[in-house]
Formats: C-alpha cells, structure tokens, sequence
C-alpha cells in the first residue's frame, strides 16, 4: 500500500480553457481575459449548493455592466429551495437574470447564445468548439465561486480576488 498526501492549503481554483474541458489553468491566470456573459447552472451545476456558492459571492455586490449573467436552477424543486433560503433575491438584486430549470444556453439552444469573438464563464460540463453558440466564440469551465467572481469583475477572476 502507498500514502498520496495531498496538501490542500497548496490548492488554488481552476479554469478550463477553450476547447476542452481537461485544458486547465488556475484562474488567477486568467484575470487579463475579459468576458461577456457567466452562466451558473444547468442540468450539471445547477445544485443547490451550486447556488449557494454564487450567493455568496454576489450577495451585496454587483454584476459587471458589460456582462449578461444567467443563473439557472437545474430543477423546479431546487429553484423552490432557492427562492426561500433568498438566493434568487440575492441574484436579481445583483444584476443576474434568473431563468426556469432548462438546457438553454449550454447546449447552444437558446438563451445566453453566443456571438463571434465572445467569451462565457460557464459551470456547464463542456466548451467544445460553438457549444453555447458561434463557432469563434470561447467557453471557459469553472466553479460557481470563480463563475460568480468573474461575473463581478468582468474578467476572469479567482474568488478570493472578490471574497477579500
């Protein structure tokens, strides 16, 4: 038998790159690469602590102007939990849009669609190439804390940059 020991105080948040989700880079990297639109949700992350996490970076802060900022609870049930722990006020309040449980944007349907030459933060699961819209758009793949972050700054941004 082997010891892994993992020193997680050394851990730092990380970004996948366009186009492909095992493309990693830690977020602080990406503080120079300007944004236009966060998604928070989906089938995949839109758990209720999914919510909880971007709550509490948004909570008293604003979404950046030039960035449209969609929250997406992934079920009725999880939207009704949300609404009463005071999540979705949190994320109105903040400048999100709060939309019903659906596939929209992540899958290029509709809804947070992508135009040529712009970049989304997404919790989703995949960035492959014109997966939430134009072909020259870019995904980049993160946590609901860095999502939530970069949807502040308009930047890619690490969450303690925003939680100080």
């Amino acid at each position: 038998m082997r010891e892994i020991k993992i020193e997680l105080d050394k851990l730092v948040p990380v970004v996948a790159y366009p186009h492909l989700p095992e493309n990693t880079h830690p977020a602080a990297e990406g503080r120079d690469i300007k944004i236009d639109q966060v998604v928070v949700g989906s089938c995949t992350n839109g758990r209720l602590e999914d919510l909880a996490q971007a709550a509490e970076v948004l909570k008293g802060r604003k979404v950046h102007p030039s960035v449209r900022c969609i929250i997406i609870p992934a079920t009725q049930e999880i939207y009704k939990e949300a609404v009463k722990l005071g999540y979705i006020d949190t994320f109105i309040d903040a400048g999100a849009a709060v939309s019903t449980p659906t596939c929209g944007p992540c899958l290029g349907g509709y809804m947070g669609i992508l135009a040529a030459g712009e970049r989304a933060v997404s919790t989703t699961n995949r960035n492959f190439r014109g997966r939430m819209g134009h072909v020259d758009s870019e995904v980049y793949l993160a946590s609901p804390y860095t999502a939530a972050a970069s949807a502040v700054t308009g930047y890619i941004t690490s969450p303690e940059e925003v939680m100080k």
